[in-house]
């Protein structure tokens, strides 16, 4: 998003975002104490370890480490950047953005706020169509005939256009909408002879497309009648607030079920997903009235590392599933395919087998170059030497986009199992099929990052922890710290860092309060360690005596390692005799120090 934040707005977006009144409105909060806790909405829990503190305007949960201030919440759980946040937030708080001031920017956004107002009034005019009008008739009683219930008619918003030219364009004067907005917002059509306006969507079942946030900004209407001119499906055509290849039908619903299980369900139509969505199969989404795109893929890497694509299971859904590969694999997302037994599609194998089953179906899906071999192998020759090309050449250009060599050898073995010939001769084949230089890429920097030392930095000691506790939740006592202790005493880095950085900000009498500070601390173990250190609400006893007593421990701690360190020097067969007694002496002074009282330090 475009334009700069000034530290005044953001700081009036938080005052008016009160972080009880945010998060309340995601999970349900129970008051403990001073604080309030919920079962953390950022992974699986059955005890409570989510705590607000609504003093301090910061969240922790004690779980999974996450915390922060009320724009990392909604950044988190909406899984949004942090200008999305910001400017959620100030909606909410009617709080003006800035650059939304800019030429131009003021009439697009008014523009996008009509089209929205437009499309949810629509919305619920079609729902009061489908449940209370005659005109509603024929698509109550085809809901009726798949089976979709009440409830999840309600849920999806789901409405039935009147079978007129007139009706939307009728409704949009008499709530003085201008048609050509309507027309914007591609709900009508306008006749370039005459002038006149007509209806896109016309005596059909409506399916409110929402975005991420639930907003509706476009329709899907199918057919009711069996006129075969007529298109299955109308969609609304793109718009300032409808792009189809970055929208997924059902995203709304399934975000949260989609993230908690780290694994999106990829289906074709609304009503497959609307019943899978029914039937306790909630991580689903399915792609509206376009192929799937590198787009598509990109938004569902935010929610999970797996998808599992689930298309009908005629020649058109198998196809469209080969199809996806490659924009999945670019995004680095594991793939596999669930393939419903013909001639079923999703909706109605669940209305044969039940979600139960359909769920198994899901767990037992296969990796997707399993499947699409077997696909090859059942669509093809075998016995036959164009089909057993086929098989090669498909297999080859295939899994050679993964750019993963381990992969590309199993699956060279696997191919020549099944055409029997010798594995090595599949691998020659294989390999005049050279990987993608993208894919080249993106296998060697998994192999640099794989290389890499990776370090696990231990948690800080219970003396360090509660010195980063004391600092942040008793600013008098800064000053004090700030006279009498050396950052090098402490030994665990982010520690040292983040108090550091208290120090800073006293001296240079930039603190204001510890949601800014927060802002301020960029590594997000840093930020755990800060929220985790201010979460409880437990009143600490004798501040003043506990700093002066943990500062006193933490020197004579420092001085102690350096005392090994002279004496581990002293031992060393190659120091000379006069280094020694240099060494010893040294010793002798800190020993000095550890005996001394703490005195102001000279910085």
């Amino acid at each position: 998003m475009a334009g700069f934040l000034s530290p005044a707005t953001r700081e009036s977006i938080r005052a008016a975002s009160d972080i009880v009144d945010v998060i309340g409105a995601y999970v349900p909060l129970k008051r403990a104490g001073a604080n309030f806790t919920a079962l953390c909405p950022f992974h699986k829990e059955k005890s409570p370890s989510f705590n607000v503190n609504p003093q301090k305007q910061i969240f922790h949960c004690f779980g999974c480490g996450k915390g922060g201030d009320v724009f990392k919440f909604v950044q988190e759980y909406e899984t949004i950047g942090f200008m999305d946040a910001v400017r959620r937030l100030a909606e909410r708080a009617k709080i003006p953005l800035e650059f939304d001031n800019a030429p131009g920017a003021q009439e697009s956004r008014h523009i996008k706020e009509q089209l929205l107002d437009i499309h949810d009034q629509l919305a619920t005019r079609w729902q009061n169509c489908l449940a209370n009008e005659a005109a509603g008739q024929v698509a109550r009683d085809y809901l009726a005939k798949r089976g979709v219930s009440a409830d999840a008619i309600k849920l999806f918003r789901l409405g039935a256009a009147p079978e007129l030219w007139d009706d939307t364009v009728n409704w949009a004067r008499s709530r003085n909408f201008d048609l050509a907005t309507v027309e914007k917002a591609g709900l009508i059509i306008r006749k370039e002879e005459t002038g006149n306006y007509y209806d896109r969507f016309r005596g059909r079942l409506m399916f409110p497309i929402c975005n991420e946030q639930d907003k509706v900004i476009g329709f899907s209407g199918r057919v009711l009648t069996g006129d075969e001119k007529t298109a299955k499906y109308v969609n609304s055509p793109e718009t300032p607030i409808f792009t189809k290849s970055r929208i997924f039908f059902g995203l709304n619903k399934s975000k949260r079920p989609i993230l908690e299980a780290n694994c999106a369900i990829i289906c074709e139509g609304q009503l497959d997903l609307i019943a899978c969505f029914m039937n306790g199969v909630q991580n689903i989404v399915a792609p509206q009235g376009t192929a799937f795109t590198e787009q598509h893929a990109r938004i569902l890497k935010r929610y999970a590392n797996e998808v599992v694509l689930c298309f009908d299971s005629d020649n058109a859904g198998q196809t469209a599933a080969v199809r996806a590969l490659d924009h999945l694999l670019a995004s680095g997302l594991a793939v596999r395919v669930a393939v419903v037994p013909a001639p079923h599609d999703p909706d109605s194998f669940i209305k044969a087998n039940g979600g139960a089953a359909f769920q198994d179906l899901i767990t037992g899906a296969a990796g997707f170059f399993d499947y699409y071999l077997n696909r090859l192998c059942a669509t093809n020759e075998i016995t036959a030497d164009k089909g057993r090309l086929v098989i090669l050449r498909s297999m080859a250009e295939a899994v050679q986009k993964t750019g993963n060599s381990v992969l590309i050898d199993t699956y060279a073995q696997k191919t020549a199992l099944r055409l029997g010939v010798p594995a090595e001769s599949v691998r020659k084949e294989f390999k005049k099929n050279p990987a993608p230089a993208a894919a080249v890429r993106a296998d060697e920097e998994e192999s640099l990052e794989s290389a890499a030392p990776v370090s696990e930095t231990a948690p800080p000691s219970r003396i360090e922890s509660h010195l980063l506790k004391l600092l942040l939740l008793h600013d008098e006592l800064v000053g004090t710290a700030a006279v009498h202790l050396d950052v090098n005493w402490i030994v665990h880095p982010h520690v040292r860092q983040i108090v550091d950085l208290r120090l800073a900000a006293q001296e240079h009498q930039t603190w204001h309060n510890l949601a800014e500070f927060l802002d301020s601390v960029e590594a997000p173990e840093q930020r755990c360690l800060i929220t985790e250190a201010v979460a409880g609400d437990r009143k600490i006893p004798n501040p003043e005596t506990q700093l002066a007593d943990m500062t006193l421990k933490l020197r004579n701690q420092f001085l102690d390692r350096q005392i090994g360190a002279l004496t581990q020097q002293i031992s060393q067969p190659h120091t000379g005799d006069d280094e020694k007694v240099s060494l010893l002496r040294e010793q002798m002074k800190l020993k000095e120090q550890k005996r001394s009282p703490l005195s102001p330090l000279v910085r």
